[in-house]
Parts: structure tokens; C-alpha cells; sequence
């Protein structure tokens, strides 16, 4: 058995165990003490991974969003294990990392920093700024111009780098005029401070008057099987612009991976808590998609996960999702997604099958939709 067998049966092991598992304590497992064995650590990443523009920045087809590493589901994890756990991604493949200065808060960026210098020049790290973390503040908005450049001076030092390949406004801040912040941004990518930047759950509006401004290069989104608003909002305006479009949480927060059931529940400290995609009820209502997912993986040999992310990468060649994950086998299992596509006709029949299923809950709940751009 050769280590690419290996790892996809080990994944698979693991996953399945993982199915009769509920919270999210489970199903984000901390790594093993032994991760850093699993980690070549090498200075070049594997040539498998298929290669995508976000703009004009090349990137690896999936990335990894480095969220989850920083008790975002519930968990805690050890540095030395998360900083393995990015080298691992790197050596198959990523070169694509996501993080933010709100993720810790800090703490994302300073692993990501610490992780990928060995190797910075063959790497392109996302950041993003917009929340007010300098004054105590994270849940709140700021996207003033002096806080911006303040936020990127931190990033840049926190990520051990002396620029930033992508930086995002995290979220549209309703008291700053779009225009100032791209200003702003140009500015500093005059600077050579920032090389690209985007938005993050913004509507197509501001997409526009910001690209008018300073043309963007990505922006994300919350999308995934089960919410796929961004195709009827802003895709028809990415794709006119030129565009890409970075997808998180495209595993539906591990729904669509199948290691939630209808009985599955999660414990205030777990992002899931108060999401009305994983009440109890919604949770049973929506199984039959996890079924329908399950169906057509079997049918393409691959796992729940990878066809989450088959689906995705089969729709838009300018779309580049960033799943997260704390735990290795996971890790290796969604990059097995990596060269696996859906013809048109294959898209056409699940999406024929999607269809039939009528699903139950919004993605946000109340605090967190209200600061989503309309």
C-alpha cells in the first residue's frame, strides 16, 4: 500500500468512527501528540493539487481556512500540533491559508505566521481586518481608515511577513463609505504592504463601489450544498468583474461530512449553539440531504466531505473553498477532493435531486445576519 492509499484508508477509518460520534468536542478531535511525525515538513509542496486564479493570484483549488485551530467549535488545541497540522496541509499541496486578526483574537495569524515561514515565499496568506479588536471590541465594526492601517501593521507582524498576498474587509461597515476603505486599501497596496485585496459577505452593490475604486481580487462567503444564496446574490457580478469567490464553511460546519446525526448536540462555546441549521429539529428534518450526499459520493468513490467539495470546485473554475479542520486524517481526507470533478450532466442531475429535498433553518442567527451586507 503506498503512503497516498494509506492515508485515504486511514482517513476513511477515521470518518467513520467519527459517524457515531455527536458535539463538536467529537467531531473536532484534538490532534494526535504524534502529528508532527505525519509532517514531511518539506520546501515544496506536492504538484497534485489543481491550481486556480482568484483574480490574478494563483492559488491551490482548496485551501485551508485556520478558523477551527483557535476554539471556534469548542475545542482547545495545542500550538505545536495546529503549526504541524498547516505545514501538513502545505506539503500536500495548500498554498492558500486563511486566517483574520479577530480569529483568537490573534492567535490564528501568529500560528499561521509562525507555521508558513519556513516557507512564506511559496505560500499566499489571507487576512482580514474590519472588527474592533484593538479597543476590546471584536464583535463590533470598524473599518476606519486609521484602524485599517493600524490592523494591517499588527498582521504584518503577527504573520512574520512584510506583506499581505490578500487582505479582506471582514465585514461591510455600514458607518464607513466603501469608497474610503478602498482608498485606503489602494493605498496600501501602493505600499507594497498589501498585494490583493477583497471583501468578505458583502452584497453586489458594495462589490461594485468598492471595485470601481481599487479592483478586488476575491470575496468570501459563506456558501455550501445547503446555502447557496451567493449564486443568485453575487455570482452574476463576480463573474462579470473578473472576480473569485472563496467559499467558508463549505462542509456545512462538518452537516454535510456526515458525522452529524439528528441526535447530535452542541454545548454553548461551540459556534453551532444557536444556529438554526442545528436545532434538534432542523437536524432531523434535514438528513435527507446527508443521504443524498452519502449517495452520490459512493457513487464517485470518494467520502461525504470530498463530495462537498467535488460539488463546489465542479461549479465556477474561479471558486476556491477554504475548509477548516483541527485533526489530520480530516485534513487528508478533503484534499483527496482536490482532482475529482462532476460533468455538466452530473451537476444537473444532483442539483434535480437537490431539488426534491426542503430543507429547514437559516445559516446566522440574529447578531451575526444583522451584520451581513444586504
Amino acid at each position: 500500500m503506498d503512503r497516498r492509499e494509506f492515508l485515504r484508508t486511514s482517513s476513511l477509518a477515521a470518518l467513520s468512527a467519527m459517524g457515531t460520534l455527536t458535539g463538536v468536542s467529537k467531531a473536532f478531535e484534538r490532534l494526535s501528540p504524534h502529528t508532527e511525525d505525519l509532517n514531511t515538513s518539506g520546501n515544496t509542496p506536492s504538484e497534485g493539487m489543481e491550481h486556480r486564479k482568484l483574480g490574478k493570484i494563483d492559488v491551490s483549488a482548496i485551501g485551508l481556512g485556520c478558523l477551527p485551530m483557535v476554539e471556534y467549535y469548542g475545542g482547545k488545541y495545542d500550538k505545536r500540533d495546529m503549526i504541524a497540522l498547516i505545514r501538513r496541509a502545505y506539503d500536500n499541496g495548500v498554498t492558500f491559508f486563511d486566517t483574520a486578526e479577530v480569529y483568537g483574537p490573534y492567535t490564528s495569524e501568529e500560528w499561521v505566521g509562525e507555521a508558513l515561514a519556513p516557507f512564506r515565499d511559496k505560500v499566499k496568506i489571507a487576512t482580514k481586518f474590519g472588527f474592533g479588536v484593538e479597543e476590546g471590541k471584536p464583535t463590533s465594526l470598524n473599518s476606519q481608515p486609521d484602524h485599517i492601517r493600524r490592523a494591517v501593521e499588527g498582521s504584518l507582524k503577527r504573520l512574520r511577513t512584510d506583506h499581505i498576498d490578500l487582505l479582506y474587509q471582514h465585514r461591510v461597515d455600514p458607518n464607513v463609505p466603501m469608497e474610503d476603505v478602498a482608498s485606503t486599501v489602494k493605498t496600501l497596496m501602493q505600499e507594497g504592504k498589501v498585494l490583493n485585496w477583497g471583501l468578505s459577505e458583502a452584497s453586489a452593490r458594495s462589490i461594485r463601489r468598492a471595485h470601481a475604486v481599487c479592483h478586488l481580487s476575491a470575496v468570501q462567503s459563506e456558501y455550501a450544498i445547503w446555502w447557496r444564496e451567493p449564486e443568485t446574490k453575487i455570482f452574476p457580478t463576480l463573474e462579470e468583474l473578473g472576480i473569485g469567490f472563496v467559499p467558508y464553511c463549505p462542509l456545512g460546519r462538518a452537516f454535510l461530512t456526515g458525522v452529524i446525526d439528528e441526535n447530535s448536540r452542541f454545548k454553548k462555546g461551540d459556534r453551532r449553539w444557536n444556529l438554526p441549521q442545528f436545532t434538534p429539529e432542523a437536524l432531523k428534518h434535514n438528513m435527507p440531504l446527508v443521504d443524498l450526499v452519502r449517495r452520490w459520493a459512493a457513487r464517485k468513490g470518494v467520502t461525504p466531505a470530498q463530495f462537498a467539495l467535488v460539488w463546489m470546485l465542479s461549479r465556477k473554475p474561479w471558486i476556491v473553498p477554504i475548509p477548516g479542520t483541527t485533526n489530520a486524517y480530516h485534513l487528508d481526507d478533503f484534499l483527496g477532493a482536490g482532482n475529482v470533478r462532476l460533468s455538466a450532466w452530473e451537476m444537473e442531475a444532483f442539483d434535480r435531486d437537490f431539488s426534491k429535498i426542503n430543507l429547514m433553518g437559516h445559516r446566522a442567527d440574529p447578531f451575526t445576519e444583522s451584520q451581513i451586507d444586504k
